[in-house]
């Protein structure tokens, strides 16, 4: 779990130079630290963006060679469409 450092103490104090009352400044503090507790729970870290990448490209890449396995026959026709056309074409420019 990521941890965040909160200086509470240090917070107090500049809430307290600031002219915040003691009272004032410690509550102000404690609801600071839980917003930060909290709020850890959602965070997003670079290590979690490193997973996702990892796993988008692995996706990627799977969906290429789909992609590659589904075109190969077709290309493969294609060739032999030409092939076939090629053929018709010079036996109609050079008959027997």
């Amino acid at each position: 779990m990521t941890t965040i450092a909160f200086d509470t103490l240090k917070y107090v104090k500049t809430l307290r130079a600031a002219g915040f009352e003691e009272r004032q400044a410690e509550g102000l503090a404690e609801a600071q630290a839980e917003v930060f507790d909290h709020n850890l729970e959602e965070l997003t870290t670079k290590r979690d963006l490193r997973e996702l990448d990892t796993k988008w490209e692995t996706r990627f890449k799977e969906l290429e060679l789909r992609i590659a396995a589904e075109i190969a026959p077709l290309k493969w026709g294609v060739a032999v469409c030409v092939a076939g056309i090629t053929a018709l074409l010079i036996k109609s420019v050079f008959p027997h």
